[in-house]
């Protein structure tokens, strides 16, 4: 793949008006799409989205991978906003990770990745 890639990860659940307010706590805002009545999006980099749709024979089976610049910060912040805080667990020489969990069991881990000298 070349070019202007987007990526869009998606996340299933099975009530999109009991996830939504759980997800706008991750997220530390209001979707920023509304595509329609069962699905809504987050711009969460230039070239990727997470977005939130309504298939309940898929929820609760998302696995999905952000890289963050500061765990600590990122993680004290979803704290802030009433998402239970995660612990951090450091992969050898990978990196750090904090995973969480959303109410339907889909699984969105945040990791740190630290730079690499070239």
């Amino acid at each position: 793949m070349t070019g202007n890639v987007l990526l869009f990860a998606g996340v299933a659940t099975a009530d999109l008006a009991l996830a939504l307010p759980w997800y706008e706590r991750f997220m530390g805002r209001p979707a920023d799409v509304r595509v329609h009545a069962g699905e809504v999006m987050w711009q969460i980099c230039d070239g990727g989205w997470i977005y939130l749709v309504v298939d309940p024979g898929r929820a609760g089976r998302a696995l999905v991978t952000v890289a963050v610049p500061d765990l600590d910060r990122t993680v004290a912040e979803m704290a802030a906003r009433g998402v239970a805080p995660p612990a951090i667990e450091t992969i050898e020489e990978a990196g750090r990770k904090a995973t969480i969990v959303d109410p339907e069991g889909n699984s969105i881990a945040c990791i740190e990745v630290p730079a690499r000298d070239d």
